[in-house]
């Protein structure tokens, strides 16, 4: 009986709506005095824990986790247009991340909180749950090896044999060919910044949810005959 080694790469991708959106928030203040500086960004701080500690439940949301950075002060000498080198300037800062589960309620904060004195905001990372997460990517690795054995069959197919046996599977590059892509079995790609609109006070943010691409990659080998 003739027989092949037939070795492929199976993929598959899916994407899924975001689930959780982690907000970064910034402050920052500066000034000709450092004490000045370094209460008024206490104080906005404080007004923003307050926010979140107000909508935190860990289980029942919108906020279920959160945390803060201390407050740090630093110092530059900027130059005026003639040259010279001007005062100190101190600068106060401190940076806060939210996790919401309700992405209405993260609009709302956001036009709540972007109304403190030096508030800024960083960025949205958005992210499925863990439980999701544990499913898709279960379902999208089966995917990718039913992709192998697909291609498996149609190869053996065009060469005149009709079944395989898979006698090996690994991540990619785990077979022992040095010529492949070694990436990970598992690559989720998240949007790090979310899609906001700022429009006027009385609009307020608007924000769109990326979706999440999880996938899968696998090498298997096979017996065909």
């Amino acid at each position: 009986m003739t027989e092949t080694i037939i070795t492929v790469r199976g993929e598959h991708s899916a994407w899924f709506p975001a689930e959780r959106a982690t907000a970064a928030i910034g402050v920052s203040i500066d000034g000709a005095d450092r004490a000045t500086v370094f209460a008024q960004a206490t104080e906005a701080a404080a007004t923003l824990r307050e926010s979140i500690i107000a909508r935190h439940d860990a289980d029942t949301g919108p906020i279920t986790w959160w945390s803060s950075d201390g407050v740090t002060v630093t110092n530059y000498r900027p130059w005026n247009q003639e040259g010279k080198q001007l005062d100190l300037v101190y600068t106060a800062s401190i940076g806060v991340r939210a996790k919401f589960s309700d992405f209405t309620a993260l609009e709302q904060w956001i036009d709540e909180v972007a109304l403190l004195p030096g508030v800024g905001i960083s960025g949205i990372d958005w992210a499925l749950t863990d439980a999701t997460w544990d499913a898709v990517t279960a379902d999208v690795r089966q995917r990718s090896v039913g992709d192998a054995v697909s291609k498996a069959s149609t190869f053996a197919a065009a060469i005149g044999l009709s079944t395989v046996r898979a006698i090996a599977i690994a991540d990619p590059g785990m077979l022992g060919d040095v010529s492949a892509d070694t990436g990970g079995a598992y690559e989720p790609r998240m949007m790090s910044k979310a899609s906001m609109d700022v429009g006027s006070a009385s609009m307020g943010v608007s924000l769109k949810p990326e979706e999440i691409e999880v996938s899968s990659a696998v090498d298997v080998r096979f017996i065909a005959s």
